[in-house]
């Protein structure tokens, strides 16, 4: 029972305030913008602005009072059940378009440190191809092991027809090969990210022993030509991989964490599951890329349009990850 009235009215009537004003962030804010801590704060609200409403209901005869906590409290509800109904309905070109992004950005060091570990194997792999032109041999696997002269005089004089379904099958053995990688890259981290710092690096090997063989040979313009188009997808698509990893090692260590195991894999759950998504997609993209375009070289197809057509790609990724998903109504959590 309420003793003085007026005095818990008082009281009460910024909290009351505080729960308008979210309302009309919410019904504003578009689908996915709203972060996890105005969504606590609104169910403090909801829940007080609930509890002063039977508490009046049984003290005052206020009509005006009671039809406005009612109107309130009706309205929140409605609230939370068009976010509930938002929440389970999947939107594709929101996933793409906010999800990812966010995911990505928020875990930013996670990537950070996948793209570390790969450039140190890259350059530890062109090191060791500088040191010993021997180490090829063991450092690539067999279908990389051809000599760049051999294999550009092999792609540069076959014809369109004639070399189709070769690039075809060897896009689709890239295109396995690299989505085995992605998901054992990321599931490694289990292993406390061990797993995930050994595939990222030793990838960045084969990748720094490759550049590198084909510089020394001086077919460095083959070389942008043939990865440039599906290697800016492929290679941010892998790192992805890694980031989702030590996201996850980070939830299983819990290092400077208060929360308890479980609380830390549902927290960490959304981002990785997120950042599955758009790695998968980025990597269809990619084998596309790589079947209809990078397997294609001079006569058939200017290197010089290949090799701007990657550095677009890049462009548009870095702008993608930087810029989409972001609004004024969206504070990102990191």
């Amino acid at each position: 029972m309420i003793v003085n009235l007026s005095r818990f009215i008082e009281q009460e009537r910024r909290y009351w305030n505080d729960l308008e004003k979210l309302l009309d962030q919410f019904e504003r804010a578009e689908v996915g913008t709203i972060d996890l801590e105005e969504i606590k704060q609104f169910h403090y609200l909801y829940l007080r602005a609930g509890n002063d409403l039977v508490k009046i209901s049984s003290s005052t005869g206020n009509s005006e009072i009671l039809d406005y906590l009612e109107s309130l409290v009706s309205r929140a509800y409605g609230e939370i059940a068009e976010l509930t109904r938002n929440r389970l309905r999947f939107k594709p070109l929101h996933f793409i378009m906010q999800a990812v992004p966010r995911a990505f950005r928020r875990r930013y060091q996670a990537f950070a440190l996948a793209a570390l570990f790969f450039v140190a194997g890259a350059l530890l792999g062109a090191g060791l191809m500088l040191r010993d032109s021997n180490a090829k041999e063991v450092i690539l696997p067999w279908f990389l092991q051809i000599s760049p002269e051999q294999r550009v005089r092999i792609e540069e004089s076959a014809g369109p027809g004639e070399s189709r379904s070769s690039h075809l099958r060897f896009s689709s053995l890239l295109m396995t090969h690299n989505i085995r990688v992605s998901l054992a890259t990321l599931c490694l981290g289990i292993t406390f990210g061990l797993g995930t710092f050994l595939l990222l690096f030793y990838n960045g090997v084969i990748l720094g022993a490759v550049a590198y063989d084909y510089l020394a040979a001086g077919q460095g313009v083959f070389l942008a030509g043939w990865l440039l188009p599906h290697g800016m997808v492929e290679i941010p698509a892998i790192l992805l991989a890694g980031q989702a990893g030590f996201v996850l090692a980070g939830a299983l260590v819990g290092w400077g964490n208060e929360l308890g195991l479980k609380a830390r894999f549902r927290k960490a759950g959304p981002d990785i599951v997120t950042l599955i998504g758009g790695l998968s997609i980025m990597l269809v993209w990619a084998g596309i890329v790589e079947s209809f375009l990078s397997q294609y070289h001079e006569p058939n197809l200017p290197y010089s349009i290949k090799i701007a057509f990657g550095c677009v790609e890049g462009i548009i990724l870095i702008l993608f990850f930087s810029l989409c998903g972001r609004s004024a109504n969206h504070h990102e959590l990191t």
